[in-house]
């Protein structure tokens, strides 16, 4: 009789693992090192010649920024349930959001998507409550800094968010737009970045700097502060790794 390979395949080890799908593209920098991180991740854990099944989505994160612009959240939520559809469509049994300035929708998202979503706020104020931080200072677009979705994540946890002054936050919203969503790294803008965190860091007495945009970590690489970063992208991509192995 011959040996069914397929078969045992689907018997080893290989197939507790889950399938995650990705909602890309809010920006693409971001979605290329989700996707390198957690293939990698997952194969340096399980210790096989492996990497696990991932289905990307991608969505133009202009059009998701209009959305935010102009306060058109049900549109925004039928805009990112419709690249889920495909994802769950595809057989995912996870998805996650790439973008943190979509989960100004994750509620309401996640009430009507057809598979379980990771929300990249809550495993970020899990990481901070664990690491003991009172006070923070968030940076991201507009919506994320004059919103109050990822403020209320940690609040509920008794960590303070701020932001930075109106100025500081209309400049690091188009500098994002118009620079790093599109892999531009300026030297005057990493410098005049860190300007603006070192400044918050002295007046506020802030425990970290939150990297809220999936993008803000191109700019930081590199920049020594006085006080950790919080890298949001990366303890979310540390929590798909796990929940990929998971039994």
């Amino acid at each position: 009789m011959k040996t069914n390979i397929f078969a045992e395949f689907l018997n080893s080890e290989v197939k507790l693992m889950k399938k995650l799908g990705l909602i890309g593209g809010i920006g693409p920098e971001s979605t290329i090192e989700y996707y390198r991180s957690i293939e990698y991740g997952v194969q340096k854990k399980s210790g096989q010649n492996f990497f696990p099944n991932i289905t990307i989505e991608s969505i133009n994160v202009f059009d998701v920024l209009n959305l935010c612009k102009n306060q058109d959240y049900d549109g925004l939520t039928d805009y990112l349930l419709n690249g889920i559809n495909q994802l769950s469509a595809a057989g995912v049994q996870y998805a996650a959001l790439t973008g943190i300035t979509t989960h100004i929708v994750f509620d309401a998202l996640s009430k009507v998507s057809p598979v379980p979503l990771v929300s990249m706020v809550d495993t970020a104020s899990e990481f901070a409550k664990a690491h003991r931080y009172r006070k923070v200072c968030l940076l991201g677009t507009l919506p994320t800094m004059n919103g109050t979705f990822f403020q209320q994540s940690f609040e509920s946890k008794g960590i303070e968010v701020i932001t930075p002054d109106a100025a500081e936050k209309e400049y690091i919203g188009r500098k994002i737009e118009t620079e790093l969503e599109l892999g531009k790294v300026v030297s005057d803008t990493q410098n005049n970045f860190r300007t603006i965190a070192e400044r918050i860091i002295q007046d506020e007495n802030v425990d970290t700097i939150i990297l809220g945009c999936t993008e803000l970590p191109l700019i930081f690489k590199g920049i020594d502060l006085s006080v950790p970063c919080l890298n949001v992208m990366q303890v979310h991509i540390d929590s798909l790794i796990d929940l990929i192995m998971s039994e």
